[in-house]
């Protein structure tokens, strides 16, 4: 079956599969990884200067579990909230680098909210998976103006936000207005990965793996009428692309608002840089996705 070809691939292979920096054609595998974080770091800085911003609000009681805030300019009565989940397999990056998406959306009056997470080997992926969750139900509670919430990840923040989109709400007390979502380059099945470098870190056993593979539970997703959207760079991975068309596939027929965009020209790292600016084709889809409502 096609969905499983990934068990015909030998370690290396598999590896090199999931390393989204060996299929960058911009520059070599280290130094496309340390442009991206110099790249999303300069970018939040600017942000932080234009925004009015609330940082290190603690969602929990763990040392990591704060999340930051960029509010439009002046006092809203009311506003969307876009909450960014950041990439890097789980056991890189911070909200440090994900403030970069910030101007083209408080421009239009959306607020971003973008968060910390125990990031491997410290965190585990259930807990990663429940302070993502649980970092959403926070900023609700003490910002009641919230309109709505639109849901944006890249990579392994991807799948965090499906991981987040199939959430039983109840026991977090409180259910999100969850009006849409747009999944970045993101990994759907995380059964793959335990066959690789990637779990290394993780430890994640093949139970681990399954309970928190968004395509495993797509029946219980709470996504209602919501858009999904669902992107992939043209420069990801063979194994990248085959977990995007599969997941679409499904949210398909289960009849969900799904949509597919392949990103012309761009690589695992700059489809998601790319969101500094306005123009750009994902900005856009997102900024409709928010103003269209």
């Amino acid at each position: 079956m096609e969905k499983e070809r990934w068990r015909k691939l030998g370690k290396e292979e598999l590896d090199h599969q999931y390393s989204p920096s060996h299929w960058s054609p911009r520059m070599d595998k280290d130094a496309v990884i340390e442009a991206h974080m110099k790249e999303t770091a300069a970018g939040t800085k600017i942000s932080r200067t234009l925004a009015q911003t609330v940082l290190n609000i603690q969602y929990g009681d763990g040392e990591s579990e704060k999340m930051d805030l960029y509010l439009p300019e002046g006092e809203p009565i009311k506003f969307p909230l876009l909450v960014y989940i950041h990439g890097g397999y789980w056991q890189f990056l911070s909200k440090e680098e994900s403030g970069f998406m910030a101007p083209p959306l408080m421009s239009h009056g959306v607020a971003m909210m973008v968060m910390d997470y125990d990031i491997a080997p410290k965190g585990h992926m259930d807990l990663i998976v429940a302070q993502v969750r649980r970092s959403i139900v926070a900023v609700l509670r003490l910002y009641p103006q919230i309109t709505g919430v639109y849901l944006c990840g890249h990579s392994a923040g991807a799948h965090l936000v499906a991981m987040a989109l199939c959430t039983d709400w109840i026991q977090y007390g409180l259910t999100p207005d969850i009006k849409g979502a747009v999944l970045v380059s993101g990994v759907y099945d995380l059964v793959p990965i335990i066959h690789t470098y990637v779990n290394d870190a993780l430890k994640m056993s093949l139970e681990v793996a399954k309970k928190n593979s968004p395509i495993q539970c797509v029946r219980q997703m709470n996504a209602g009428t919501c858009p999904i959207l669902i992107a992939v760079a043209e420069h990801d991975s063979p194994e990248f692309h085959r977990q995007s068309q599969h997941y679409f596939q499904s949210l398909k027929e289960l009849g969900l608002g799904v949509s597919y965009e392949h990103i012309d020209g761009a690589d695992h790292f700059d489809v998601i840089e790319k969101l500094s600016q306005e123009d750009y084709v994902l900005t856009q889809l997102i900024l409709k996705m928010i103003l269209d409502k």
